[in-house]
Parts: C-alpha cells; sequence; structure tokens
C-alpha cells in the first residue's frame, strides 16, 4: 500500500469556477493506508478494507465537471472517521486517560465505531493492542481539524457566492441492507436527519429523480445522515445537507473489492442525476432560497 503523506490526507478536486451552489463530499472512500496503522492492526488486505466506501470518490467524480467542488478523504476511515464529533473516543482502546471534553457514552462509541473506530465491518477487531492517548488525540489535529476546515471553507465560499448552499455527503452501504418490516433492498437512500438537515422539497426530489432512472430509493431508513449532514445542515440559513448512500452491490463485489461490469453505468446514472439536481436548484430552489433570506 502506498505511504501517505500530510499533504495527501485529502484533496479538494476544483472546477474551473463553480458554476453550481453544490459542495460534494466523500469522506470514507480513501483507500491509502499509512504503514504505522497496518503495524498496528491484526487485520491486513481485503480485512482491514471493509468498511471503506469503496470508489464513492470516483462514482461522483463528475461534480467537478458540472461545477462543484469534490472534497475527497485518501485515508481510510478505518484510521480515522471524519463523519463522527471530533471527540467520540472509547477509553478502552487507549493507554491512558482520555480528556474530559470527550464523548465516551456515544451509541458510536459503545458500537465501537467511533472516531478512531475500533472495529470493522462484521465486528472485527482492528487492533492487536492499545493505543496511547496522545496517538489518538493526535490523529484528530491533524487529520480530522483539518478535513473539516476545509469542507467549512467550501461551504462557507458556496453560501457567499450563491446566497445558499447544498452539501451532498456521499456514501456506500452494504448490499444486504434492508427496509425494516421488509425485504426490500434499496439501491439508494437518501438521509436528511428527519427532515432538519435540508430541505423536504430536495429530499423529495432526489428520491424522485432517482426512482425515475429506475432505481428503489427511500428516506432516512436505515441511514438519516450522520454527524456531517447534522453539522453542516441549516436549512433556516439557506445551508442543506444531504447524505447519500448508493448499494455496493450494484458496482463492486463485494467480496472481492473489484468493480463490476455495471461500475461505468452507475456512474453515469450518478453523474444525470447530479445533474438533475444542480437543473432543479437552478429553475425552482434558488430563488425561494434567496428570498427567504
Amino acid at each position: 500500500m502506498p505511504e501517505i503523506r500530510e499533504y495527501e490526507l485529502f484533496e479538494v478536486h476544483e472546477p474551473v469556477s463553480q458554476t453550481i451552489p453544490f459542495v460534494y463530499n466523500s469522506p470514507h472512500s480513501g483507500r491509502i493506508y499509512p504503514p504505522e496503522f497496518i503495524a498496528q492492526s491484526r487485520l491486513e488486505g481485503i480485512s482491514i478494507r471493509r468498511s471503506e466506501d469503496h470508489y464513492v470518490d470516483e462514482l461522483f467524480g463528475a461534480a467537478v465537471d458540472l461545477g462543484a467542488p469534490l472534497l475527497l478523504a485518501n485515508f481510510p476511515r478505518a484510521y480515522l472517521d471524519v463523519n463522527r464529533e471530533p471527540y467520540e473516543l472509547d477509553p478502552r482502546m487507549f493507554d491512558g486517560l482520555l480528556p474530559p471534553y470527550a464523548n465516551i457514552n456515544s451509541l458510536r462509541v459503545a458500537g465501537g465505531l467511533g472516531t478512531i473506530p475500533r472495529i470493522v465491518a462484521e465486528n472485527m477487531e482492528i487492533y492487536a493492542r492499545r493505543l496511547p492517548v496522545q496517538e489518538g488525540l493526535e490523529r484528530v489535529e491533524s487529520v480530522y481539524k483539518p478535513y473539516h476546515s476545509t469542507l467549512r471553507r467550501l461551504i462557507a465560499r458556496t453560501h457567499v457566492q450563491f446566497g445558499f448552499g447544498v452539501l451532498i455527503d456521499c456514501h456506500s452501504m452494504p448490499g444486504n441492507v434492508r427496509v425494516a418490516g421488509s425485504s426490500a433492498r434499496p439501491d439508494f437512500i437518501i438521509g436528511d436527519r428527519y427532515g432538519t438537515s435540508a430541505s423536504a422539497e430536495l429530499s423529495r426530489t432526489a428520491i424522485g429523480i432517482l426512482e425515475e432512472m429506475g432505481f428503489a430509493a427511500i428516506r432516512n431508513k436505515p441511514y438519516a445522515g450522520g454527524f456531517i449532514t447534522e453539522h453542516y445542515g441549516r436549512p433556516s440559513r439557506g445551508l442543506h445537507a444531504l447524505q447519500i448512500e448508493v448499494n455496493r452491490s450494484i458496482y463492486v463485489d463485494e467480496i472481492t473489492l473489484e468493480k463490476r461490469p455495471d461500475f461505468g453505468i452507475v456512474a453515469t446514472a450518478i453523474t444525470s442525476f447530479m445533474r438533475q439536481m444542480a437543473d432543479y436548484v437552478d429553475k425552482f430552489f434558488g430563488d425561494q432560497a434567496l428570498a427567504a433570506e
């Protein structure tokens, strides 16, 4: 695996000029594993990669051609998860005392999926031994905080330029996800934190576009959006945040992690989705958002 360097922790892919009020973010598609992290882990090969949102950065890569910036992580989610509060940390993982401001009691920490995860998918323990507390805090300082600083800058710039902004937080989900009480398998899930992070019209439009293309799309169940969607979505201020989950099984082999032959078809469909969302916002959403300010 290639060595990760500080300047490669994440990238912003920018259009020549931003022409649409969207920011795209892919926080879990990173696949550069620091060698010191691999040395600490009891997992290797494909096992350590089970938490990746495989190739989501590529699926949404055309956002740049459409006129929106795309922020993407190169570091893996198993190393640090920026879709959490900055200090959701599990004291059982560390040698030494965590600072008093650490959130050690969240449900995500209890499940092993805090800011520094204890497990990857299928409850596989990552670490062979406890980490020094200082190392965990250093990951927050050197990776988490710069990432969110960059995301805030992109959102603020968009808000200033257009008077409002739409953040699309891009993820993938396991192929075995089902709707509660049903055997239905969604191809996409749109999350808006149950209507608190984005306009309901925007969410319904996203669902409608996907359904028109023949996909099974639902809203908020079982993924309503994580910390990023909740933290940055402020509809009353003209800042809207949607999380989109793509079913991995439609574009990647979940055993080998190789792209399926239909990968290009799915990527083309997602490009169409992004274009139609931009057209909708341009025609119907912008005037309302601006009028409300």
